[in-house]
């Protein structure tokens, strides 16, 4: 095909969107909303992924005492803390600097701190630092065994949890994407056959004149091709202030941040790049495949 006849038919591709614009625009809606729901469920699965591995690295145990524990006791464990297999490092935190610690993580929550301005009620403890991440639990069970160790908590619990959340969204997400794919192929099949019935005779114009199958199709392959593309510009953006608005709330939680791996969630300008090129390239292939199937099914007419 020459170039000045692949132009001719682009230019027609484009302008079946304008004479069409209500079809077009069931089409873009269609495409969009498809979109937005593969794009969120692509992007928890990113996110749980990036928490998962986010807990897996956080190979800490916060140990607490009771509260009764004098000074030289406190020594005393802490010496057993060191002695144990597993253990790589043990730092002491005492109930002052827990409460401050406290105090800074709880952003929102500030005005308790008035009632409660007393670091007694906290108890001392330590934070142990373990060689090996896999056998964090069996390190865990050995430290609360020892006396007066009131807790010992780490995150291999809530890592587990995760785990299998992964697990069941890996399936739910690659379900939804072929579901949702299928689902858009159809509505973008159908819609193209009603635009395809509306210009009969001018498809049997162009093949009394001698039009090829291929010849007749390529508009409407264009046409499909520039509506998924806005579509799918249209879900980037929308995702873009979606994601930036519960990243900024996650981001205060200073209390989950911590407990379930929240700071390891992706900020959007670092998948930015790849999420617009996603978007695009994918809202692009369903408009333009779901228009091609539809052609060559109804291009006898």
């Amino acid at each position: 095909m020459k170039l000045s006849g692949f132009k001719y038919l682009t230019n027609q591709g484009v302008e079946n969107i304008w004479k069409n614009k209500m079809m077009a625009f069931a089409t873009f809606c269609v495409l969009l909303i498809s979109l937005l729901l593969v794009g969120c469920a692509g992007l928890f699965y990113v996110n749980t992924n990036s928490m998962i591995l986010g807990l897996g690295n956080q190979n800490e145990i916060a140990v607490y005492l009771d509260s009764s524990t004098e000074q030289w006791r406190v020594d005393e464990i802490n010496s057993q803390l060191q002695e144990l297999d597993n253990v790589e490092s043990v730092v002491y935190i005492s109930k002052e600097e827990a409460y401050q610690r406290m105090k800074n993580q709880i952003v929102q929550g500030q005005a308790i701190f008035q009632y409660i301005d007393d670091s007694e009620f906290m108890p001392d403890g330590f934070s142990v630092t373990v060689t090996d991440n896999d056998r964090i639990e069996q390190t865990t069970a050995l430290i609360t065994q020892i006396e007066n160790v009131q807790s010992a908590s780490s995150y291999a619990q809530v890592a587990e949890f995760l785990r299998e959340l992964r697990r069941v969204v890996t399936l739910v997400a690659g379900a939804a994407i072929i579901a949702l794919a299928i689902v858009s192929m159809i509505m973008i099949s159908n819609t193209t056959k009603q635009s395809v019935y509306i210009r009969r005779e001018e498809i049997q114009i162009m093949k009394y004149v001698g039009a090829t199958n291929s010849f007749i199709r390529t508009p409407f392959f264009i046409e499909g091709m520039v509506t998924g593309f806005f579509a799918g510009a249209a879900a980037f953006f929308i995702t873009w202030a979606i994601y930036n608005s519960v990243y900024n709330i996650l981001m205060e939680q200073g209390t989950l941040k911590n407990a379930f791996g929240i700071n390891s969630i992706i900020s959007f300008d670092n998948i930015r790049f790849i999420t617009a090129i996603a978007y695009l390239v994918i809202g692009s292939l369903l408009g333009a495949v779901g228009s091609t199937i539809s052609t060559r099914r109804h291009l006898d007419v």
